[in-house]
């Protein structure tokens, strides 16, 4: 068997090597750089890819680094409370706290550290892709430009926004209109700011801001930047949140936010990952979600192409169909909570952020806005759940309090209501009964039905017992 190539050694990419790793498919992982990027970037994970980094294997390690986000609190210009929305710091319906908050180099050390630990990976640094087919990846060394060409059995290009693989498939990024400068500041405090524990939203047309803690005495600052507007003064825009406590800036940088999808993400065997296949604006924190979402659809897809007689064909095409329409919904909300949250610049901003306070403050709406579950994907199975990501409450196994995923193993999985009847298809089949969940949230989810689950965890099929 040929090895998969991936393109980019960024978390997509490493998170996809490893994932295929651990199902037994050899992989070679080529960057451009030979260390990781040392400046933070993402710094939200929801509880959903939290049960990925589980399945990678880094999950723990991975909460000794971060800490729980306490929700969102949207502030006016004066920084005076307009709404708030807590999130669930303990745990959520995926085993882990709701919302994340956790600074990326950190992250990708664990991830190359686990990496590193699996014989199937290779990774060479300082290598630039020049070519690119179904069946191999040319590139050559930085250092002294000798050329090596690689047979392929499939290529991943997570190779970021300004994608090498996507320009040599001929894929086009297309405009989703939404596009707005913002400064990025993350720096340590010299003492601790006393902040709440979640992300401030500051809804003021005049300065749209982010504020947010992601460890001891590190934070991050987002501020709305307008197009021709001069230099700005960083110490006047960072010393409402500062008072007297002195800061040592660790990035500055100007972003574009943007919302981008690529028109296709599959050329044959040639499939792109993360933000070579989408961009979203940050105001759901979905960015870096997005792309491991990507990477969990594809490996177990991939792998089962590999290993099984004839290949799995339709498995593969089921990617895109999966993940486009789910990438683009979340972009979507994005956008509608980047427009709701950052005011514009026209002149009802005000008015509109008026309406927006008292219209977040309505029955039922708190609700809407704390859901933490991800849209469902569209065709991945039968029934009214198909295509939704089950739960993983903890349950009891060997006399253990383990989660739900160490008990179903890395394959497709049968949940069965009560002890199972006899044979079955060869899927792991786990009798969900009152000894395996004891609390009954499992069973409460279940209603009674039977249900099929892929390796990714998302429903295939659910039906009533007979």
């Amino acid at each position: 068997m040929d090895r998969v190539v991936v393109v980019g050694a960024g978390p997509v990419g490493v998170a996809a090597a490893i994932l295929l790793a651990q199902r037994g498919i050899p992989c070679l992982v080529l960057d451009r750089y030979t260390e990781p990027y040392p400046l933070p970037r993402a710094v939200h994970a929801d509880d959903e890819v939290m049960r990925i980094l589980q399945e990678i294997g880094v999950a723990e390690d991975f909460r000794r680094v971060s800490r729980p986000g306490l929700g969102l609190r949207l502030l006016d210009g004066r920084h005076r409370v307009m709404a708030e929305f807590r999130r669930d710091a303990a745990r959520g319906p995926h085993g882990y706290p709701q919302a994340n908050m956790f600074d990326q180099p950190d992250l990708e050390r664990l991830l190359r550290a686990r990496m590193a630990r699996l014989e199937l990976v290779e990774f060479v640094g300082g290598a630039e892709v020049f070519a690119v087919s179904s069946s191999i990846v040319r590139y050559r060394m930085i250092s002294d430009g000798t050329e090596h060409a690689m047979p392929a059995s499939a290529v991943l290009g997570c190779d970021g926004a300004n994608s090498t693989v996507r320009d040599l498939i001929g894929a086009r990024r297309v405009d989703l209109r939404f596009a707005q400068r913002w400064l990025v500041v993350d720096g340590e405090c010299e003492a601790d700011l006393g902040a709440w524990g979640g992300v401030h939203q500051v809804c003021d047309p005049r300065r749209a801001a982010t504020f947010m803690q992601l460890g001891p005495r590190r934070y991050r600052w987002e501020f709305r930047l307008f197009d021709g507007e001069p230099e700005v003064d960083v110490g006047a825009l960072l010393a409402p949140w500062l008072g007297e406590v002195a800061v040592r800036i660790v990035r500055r940088a100007e972003y574009t936010f943007r919302a981008e999808v690529a028109d296709r993400w599959q050329s044959g065997r040639v499939f792109l990952l993360g933000d070579a296949a989408h961009q979203t604006p940050p105001f759901i924190g979905q960015g870096l979600g997005a792309g491991l979402r990507d990477a969990y659809n594809l490996a177990w897809k991939l792998a089962a192409d590999l290993t099984t007689s004839g290949g799995a064909g339709d498995l593969l095409d089921s990617y895109e169909r999966e993940r486009a329409p789910h990438v683009r919904a979340q972009i979507r909300l994005a956008i509608v909570a980047g427009w709701a949250m950052t005011g514009g610049q026209d002149r009802a901003a005000a008015v509109r952020r008026v309406v927006l306070s008292a219209i977040w403050r309505l029955p039922g709406l708190k609700t809407l806005a704390l859901r933490s579950t991800s849209p469902p994907l569209r065709g991945a199975g039968r029934g009214r759940r198909a295509g939704t990501l089950a739960p993983q409450p903890s349950v009891t196994w060997r006399g253990r309090s383990v989660r739900l995923d160490e008990v179903l193993g890395p394959g497709w999985a049968v949940l069965h209501p009560g002890e199972p009847p006899p044979g079955h298809d060869g899927r792991r089949l786990v009798a969900v009964t009152a000894a395996l969940d004891p609390t009954g949230e499992l069973r409460r989810w279940m209603r009674g039905r039977t249900v099929v689950l892929r390796p990714d965890r998302v429903v295939h099929e659910s039906h009533r017992r007979t």
